[in-house]
């Protein structure tokens, strides 16, 4: 078939699409980030290294020869392609049920919840890996070790068994086209979707696994998790103990066996621990659970240290709701004095419906001596809700006495974090999809060496040691 991606930069979407490039399918995909010059990409660089061509979000990819279109929810009636599409009579299918296709040709495991999806993903398809079991693994973000051992982007894996591992999307209610042989729950927080309706999602998925694994310890999951099996952090039917954790990792014991993991926080015991119990559904034992994680690096912008200067860390990460803001900010808190953060937030219609939700998360997590800086929202392209800014959020924070600032402008910000970093301080760069936030977490990086050198020499000229041609 020749299928043609529209919005093939999303790592859903980039996933199926090579999958499809690797068994044999002619692809082509359009990403708004190519109409606006995002050309040199790293992700468009190995597209291009399986055959997939690539164009602007224009109609150009399209043709009398294109079998299939795919889409995500985040593409709007209007959008070109889509129309080209129906213009073309070229039928049409949604990202999730081109994913449900796969889901039911596999013994797939699915892994869902507000946060975590793909940490806990990524830590199933190793400990499956590394017990000989061979897994396929689609997911939402880069496996840092499929990078390094495999060479491949590392978002998808084809392996040679019957299992596969996915991550399963609740935003836009397509978890409930899956029918999975095991279903992980992780959470349920209010994020794209009211509680109520969220709930009536994951309930339907629930009845649609063979088999199911729930967060006993989540409010919102207690419906669901009657009918299933359960873990937890402190109680379930797996359940860690002794957990020491510090700003570099964990060290806890299920059921007898020791583990240790060498990414930092409590939401990672957590997400280890469901990792474990699916993994043990699925024949591993617990002494080959343990070794897999104890070699388990993590996943892109997940925690990712850009690295340090004089004791000051900058570190990239991917949280964007306010869950996973609070989880992160709680993990960088065990590794440093301070936490000076960043954050960019991705959607609008996330700021329209969270602002409160975000406002007593990052109140909760910000220390009296720690700040924090925001940015308007990125804006891909799309539609607009009129009104929707993130200095809704900063005011709510202000209100709350929680040191922060707001400013459109990114490089004055970044001038600022620079200025006021410490030694002993974590850096925090916080957002998701734009490509460009990993390098502004290395502009940082430079833009702290800098000051800290600058201060270095006034000290020096304070002891009268000045190096004049410095200055000059």
């Amino acid at each position: 078939m020749k299928i043609h991606f529209i919005g093939i930069g999303g790592v859903g979407m980039s996933a199926l699409a090579q999958l499809h490039a690797m068994g044999g399918d002619t692809v082509t995909g359009s990403d708004r980030l190519i109409s606006k010059g995002y050309t040199d990409l790293a992700l468009w660089d190995y597209l291009k290294k399986l055959n997939i061509a690539l164009f602007p979000q224009d109609g150009s990819g399209l043709d009398k020869d294109t079998n299939l279109v795919i889409l995500s929810s985040a593409i709007e009636e209007d959008n070109p392609e889509l129309q080209k599409a129906k213009e073309l009579d070229i039928p049409v299918m949604h990202r999730s049920e081109l994913l449900a296709k796969h889901v039911a040709e596999h013994r797939t495991i699915a892994v869902s919840g507000t946060s975590g999806k793909s940490t806990t993903t990524a830590m199933v398809y190793e400990i499956l890996a590394y017990a000989g079991k061979s897994p396929s693994v689609i997911t939402g973000a880069a496996i840092l070790s499929l990078q390094k051992e495999q060479g491949v982007f590392g978002n998808v894996y084809k392996g040679a068994s019957d299992l596969l591992v996915i991550e399963a999307d609740e935003s836009d209610g397509s978890i409930v086209k899956y029918r999975p042989y095991l279903g992980l729950c992780l959470n349920l927080r209010k994020d794209h979707k009211e509680i109520d309706v969220l709930q009536g999602f994951f309930t339907q998925f629930v009845k649609n696994c063979q088999k199911a694994i729930v967060n006993v310890e989540e409010d919102n999951l207690k419906a669901v998790a009657a009918h299933a099996k359960t873990f937890g952090l402190h109680h379930g039917d797996i359940h860690p103990e002794d957990i020491r954790a510090d700003g570099f990792g964990s060290d806890f014991v299920i059921n007898g066996q020791k583990f240790h993991l060498n990414i930092p926080g409590l939401h990672n015991v957590a997400n280890a621990t469901a990792a474990v119990a699916a993994a043990l559904e699925c024949g591993v034992d617990l002494k080959t659970a343990s070794e897999a994680l104890e070699k388990f690096s993590g996943i892109a912008r997940r925690f990712a240290s850009i690295g340090s200067y004089n004791n000051i860390e900058v570190i990239d990460d991917f949280a964007h709701n306010p869950h996973k803001l609070h989880a992160t900010i709680d993990a960088a808190h065990l590794r440093g004095k301070r936490v000076l953060a960043f954050y960019q937030p991705h959607a609008f219609t996330s700021v329209k419906m969270l602002t409160p939700e975000f406002v007593e998360n990052l109140s909760q997590c910000i220390g009296k001596d720690d700040h924090i800086w925001l940015t308007e929202v990125y804006y891909p392209g799309g539609t607009v809700p009129e009104g929707v800014t993130s200095k809704s959020i900063y005011e709510g924070l202000k209100r709350n006495g929680v040191n922060a600032d707001f400013n459109p402008c990114r490089e004055q910000i970044l001038a600022d974090m620079a200025a006021a970093a410490q030694p002993g301080d974590i850096l925090l760069v916080l957002g998701a999809r734009d490509p460009t936030l990993t390098d502004f977490a290395k502009k940082l990086l430079s833009a702290v060496r800098h000051e800290q050198q600058s201060k270095s020499v006034c000290q020096e000229c304070m002891l009268g040691n000045c190096c004049m041609a410095y200055h000059k």
